[in-house]
C-alpha cells in the first residue's frame, strides 16, 4: 500500500496556510472570539482536573509544540490556577523529562495547593515575584545555564510595557530551535473589554510588544503554519520561534 505521509503532511500545510490567508475566515473567527469572551469563554476548560484558562485551538498548539521541539525546560510567566503548568508537565511526562518553571507575583495558596498536590508536581516548580524583578530573572537564568532546550512562554501581566520587558528579558533564554510564546495578542483585535476591565487593551498589549520586539530581532521569527491554522486564538501572531 502506498505510503501517502508525506503527501498528507504537505496537503495539511497547503490548507493551513489557506486558512491564514482566508481574510474573511479570520475576521469571523475574531468576532466569534469576541462574542465568547462576553462569557469568559477561555475560562471553561482544565487541564488533568485544574483549570487551564486557555483555548482549545492553543492548548492543542502548545501540544504541537511540545511534542515535535521536546523542550527540557518550559518557562511560564503566569500561574493563575496552574492549569497551564501542569499540562506542560503532562506533555514533558510523555516526553520522559523536563521540567516546568512557574513564576507570578501573586501565587495564591489555594491555587499552589492544587499544583502541589497534582500528581504531575513532581515536574513543576514555582517561583513567586514578578517576572521581570532582577532577582527572579537571575534565579530563572541560573536555571536555564545548562539546559539543552528551554521554550518560554509568556502570560502575565499584558500592558505593552511589561510584555515587552518580558521579551527582552527571556527571549535570550529561549534555545535555537525552541518557542517563545507570546499569550494573548488577541487584545489587539478585540473592542474594549467593558465586561472585564484590563490595564491593557487595543494599542496597548502583546500584539504591540511583540511587534516592537521583532522589529528589533532577526534570530525569532513568527511560526507562519502554526499561527495560520489557529483561528480560534488567545494568541495569534503570537507562536514565535528562536532560528537563530
Amino acid at each position: 500500500m502506498h505510503d501517502d505521509r508525506a503527501e498528507f503532511a504537505a496537503e495539511r500545510t497547503t490548507s493551513a496556510l489557506a486558512i491564514g490567508a482566508d481574510a474573511e475566515l479570520n475576521r469571523r473567527a475574531t468576532e466569534l472570539f469576541a462574542a465568547a469572551d462576553e462569557h469568559r469563554y477561555s475560562y471553561v476548560w482544565s487541564w488533568l482536573g485544574v483549570p487551564i484558562i486557555q483555548v482549545p485551538a492553543d492548548i492543542v498548539a502548545m501540544q504541537e509544540i511540545i511534542w515535535d521541539t521536546r523542550p527540557q525546560l518550559v518557562v511560564e510567566t503566569g500561574v493563575a490556577r496552574g492549569g497551564s503548568l501542569i499540562f506542560h508537565a503532562s506533555m514533558l511526562q510523555l516526553l520522559g523529562e523536563g521540567e516546568v518553571l512557574g513564576i507570578d507575583i501573586d501565587i495564591r495558596p489555594h491555587n499552589r495547593e492544587s499544583i502541589e498536590s497534582h500528581p504531575l508536581a513532581h515536574r513543576v516548580r514555582l517561583l513567586e515575584g514578578s517576572s521581570t524583578d532582577a532577582a527572579i530573572l537571575d534565579d530563572v537564568g541560573a536555571r536555564c545555564r545548562d539546559v539543552e532546550r528551554v521554550m518560554v512562554v509568556l502570560d502575565s501581566n499584558h500592558t505593552h510595557d511589561h510584555v515587552l520587558a518580558e521579551l527582552n528579558a527571556y527571549a535570550d533564554l529561549v534555545t535555537v530551535g525552541q518557542y517563545l510564546v507570546v499569550a494573548d495578542t488577541i487584545v489587539e483585535a478585540l473592542p474594549v473589554q467593558s465586561h472585564r476591565p484590563r490595564p491593557w487593551g487595543p494599542g496597548d498589549n502583546p500584539a504591540t510588544a511583540v511587534r516592537e520586539f521583532l522589529g528589533g530581532r532577526s534570530d525569532f521569527v513568527v511560526a507562519e503554519e502554526l499561527n495560520a491554522k489557529l483561528l480560534v486564538t488567545s494568541s495569534p501572531g503570537g507562536y514565535l520561534r528562536r532560528v537563530g
